[in-house]
């Protein structure tokens, strides 16, 4: 072998050797990377439950004890979307488009491309049942610009609600060492989206969603195999384990309950089922409230929804023409609505949900027209135009109809009761 050839053979296994090592390195710190970027705490068992109504704490472990949310996140996410509705900034119809960044987040997601769009109502779905990664960073890009400043905005509304130990860093619940809450505070949210949007809590019941031509089905088995659970959601990452938030009611009584850190779906589910089986059994008064669980002012407000539902009868009243007021109570079958508007006026209210009741007569005609204040933090009332009395199906069924004919509708749960006015047209 000459000495060039010899030189040439070293020089190219040193830059082999050189290259590799260059591999190594970079594999190294992409391990090195991940492991600074993912919770370094292993997964923590926490639990509690409360009535959602008097807020008293039934059951408590490690409730206060800083956790890993992970897709509970989107508890959050959603109650921001509901604020963006309820203003008038968004409608169930908006249009929500995808970034590019948006569409590389990872599973679970509905893989919507780049420079595609996704109405809220979907987004809501999306969030609620497939609990999907992709559209969260896009509810959170549309809303405020960068998903980090929607964090920061999670984050102040947190606060707003007492929920002093929650700190939000994205609207997924992907892995952040820095976002991070307790079994509390998730129970505080749950709470609130009760108490603040209970036209939308029909959303966290459901249990599957049609999108495009496929089905998608919720990972909330709970919702399926526990008499009176209607909501919340589940979340999982490694560092947190398998983590549920329940509302669930039986004979008028709303339990809410939060599970943290389970080893398995099953395992968290079967918890999930026993916490809330124990305090149903435990009497509704007399319980006792740990100095650290008496509710904040916010807290202890009563929800003005269930006044409302209660005044509905003041509102139809005022409505021209009314007769005698009436009563009307509704089963199992008939215990969902559709809202279609609200407005400043009872009689606006009135027509409105007369005229989508005279569009749909094959759906509608049998509904129940309601009007239902709703008493804003200004001060100002609006009137909330209903239909009563409605199938799940029939309600889903007419929205999708109303909204072609571009009637602004959403589905909702009824209550077990309402007082409305004996009207001509829905006696």
């Amino acid at each position: 072998m000459t000495g060039n050839t010899a030189n040439a053979t070293g020089l190219r296994g040193f830059f082999g050797d050189f290259r590799a090592r260059g591999r190594l390195m970079a594999l190294l710190a992409a391990v090195f990377l991940l492991a600074a970027a993912a919770p370094a705490d292993a997964a923590k068992h926490a639990s509690l439950v409360l009535d959602a109504k008097t807020g008293r704490v039934l059951h408590s472990v490690n409730a206060d004890d800083h956790v890993y949310p992970a897709s509970l996140t989107k508890m959050m996410t959603l109650y921001k979307v509901f604020e963006a509705i309820e203003s008038g900034r968004w409608s169930m119809n908006t249009k929500l488009r995808m970034s590019q960044r948006a569409a590389l987040q990872p599973a679970s997601k509905m893989g919507l491309p780049a420079g595609d769009t996704i109405s809220v109502r979907d987004a809501i779905l999306a969030l609620v049942i497939k609990s999907a990664n992709d559209i969260a960073t896009a509810v959170a890009e549309n809303h405020s610009g960068r998903e980090r400043d929607f964090a920061l905005k999670m984050t102040e509304t947190a606060r707003r609600l007492g929920m002093s130990n929650t700190t939000f860093r994205n609207a997924s619940g992907l892995p952040h060492s820095s976002q991070m809450t307790t079994a509390r505070d998730m129970a505080k949210l749950a709470k609130a989206l009760l108490r603040d949007f209970p036209q939308h809590y029909h959303f966290f019941a459901q249990t599957r969603f049609e999108f495009r031509g496929a089905v998608h089905k919720t990972h909330n088995e709970l919702l399926l195999s526990y008499d009176g659970a209607d909501g919340f959601k589940t979340g999982y990452i490694r560092a947190s384990g398998f983590n549920l938030v329940t509302s669930a009611e039986r004979n008028g009584r709303r339990l809410i309950a939060v599970v943290i850190g389970g080893n398995t779906a099953r395992a968290r589910n079967n918890q999930m089922a026993g916490i809330l089986d124990d305090a149903f059994g435990m009497p509704a008064k007399g319980v006792a409230i740990a100095k650290a669980d008496v509710p904040t002012e916010s807290e202890a407000r009563e929800t003005a929804e269930s006044q409302q539902e209660a005044a509905t009868a003041a509102s139809a009243r005022r409505v021209a023409d009314a007769g005698p007021a009436k009563v009307m109570v509704f089963d199992k079958h008939s215990r969902w609505g559709i809202q279609v508007g609200a407005f400043a006026r009872s009689n606006q209210a009135h027509e409105v949900a007369v005229k989508a009741q005279h569009t749909l007569p094959n759906l509608l005609e049998d509904g129940i027209v309601s009007v239902v204040p709703l008493t804003k933090k200004n001060g100002t009332v609006l009137h909330r135009a209903r239909l009563y009395g409605l199938s799940k199906q029939d309600a889903f069924k007419a929205c999708k109809l109303l909204e072609r004919k571009r009637i602004p509708c959403m589905e909702l749960r009824a209550p077990e009761s309402v007082e409305v006015a004996a009207l001509e047209n829905n006696l």
